[in-house]
């Protein structure tokens, strides 16, 4: 073999090589969190109801049911959220307003509007900033853990790449999460919570994907306590909608107006 043909011959195995390579990369810890994101949000102004069921040691202590109506922001991708209590009797028609990462509280009683905590307990292990449309691409750093075997929700191993995410700043609902995502489709199928100081908050599985809105999302969430698990939240996900959700609901100088058409 002349070297000029033996030169081309090597240059076309190289360039081959690396071609496959490039084709078979795992994708980068930021793409694979945005598609997590895009499977549990949809990219619309949208409705849903959220039930919020709380057990202890296996018997139901607690109902919530809201109405959640979420925009993405122009801005900057993230959601604005104005979230209505439907039962119990007690608390129908209070209001949680999340703007940005601020959070307020509106009661109708007291016709008083208050800034609280995303972090603060809502019902059971479930705290303000679960039942708001999130996405964590846009409030944490992510970072390729790794891939490894776990256990979903259905009792089922899935093969999948593991996430750590690190908040950008100290006003969202988590310092850092633990997120593993289904290596064949980026579904969300488990999550741990830590603390500031790296105490495990909670731990969540994302269950029964059905198709909603445009993509087969998680219409369940059950998440554990870290300390004790036989104390449990299930969130249910139903009657989503598409939804024009007027900019006049996201702001704080309206909730005592806001009535849903």
């Amino acid at each position: 073999m002349k070297l000029h043909s033996f030169i081309g011959a090597a240059g076309a195995l190289v360039c081959a090589t690396l071609m496959a390579h490039v084709a078979y990369a795992a994708p980068t810890a930021t793409q694979l969190l945005e598609q997590s994101d895009a499977i549990r949000n949809p990219a619309q102004s949208f409705s849903l109801t959220n039930t919020l069921i709380e057990f202890r040691n296996g018997q139901q202590t607690d109902t919530d049911v809201l109405t959640v109506y979420s925009k993405p922001d122009s801005g900057d991708g993230q959601y604005r959220d104005l979230v209505q209590f439907d039962e119990p009797a007690r608390d129908a028609n209070k209001l949680l307003l999340k703007n940005g990462n601020d959070l307020w509280f509106y009661d109708p009683s007291s016709q008083a509007s208050v800034r609280i905590s995303p972090q603060q307990r809502l019902l059971g292990q479930a705290a303000n900033g679960d039942v708001v449309t999130v996405n964590w691409a846009k409030d944490y750093v992510p970072t390729l853990a790794g891939e490894e075997d776990v256990t979903d929700g259905d009792r089922q191993s899935r093969h999948c790449y593991k996430l750590a995410l690190t908040a950008r700043t100290p006003d969202v609902t988590y310092h850092a999460i633990d997120l593993w995502l289904d290596a064949s489709n980026a579904r969300p199928v488990k999550a741990r919570f830590y603390t500031e100081s790296g105490a495990l908050l909670k731990v969540a599985y994302y269950r029964k994907f059905q198709p909603e809105l445009g993509a087969e999302r998680p219409t369940e969430t059950v998440i554990i306590d870290g300390l004790d698990p036989n104390w449990v939240t299930v969130m249910r996900y139903s009657n989503y909608a598409w939804r024009d959700v007027p900019d006049a609901w996201l702001q704080r100088a309206y909730l005592a107006r806001f009535k849903p058409e």
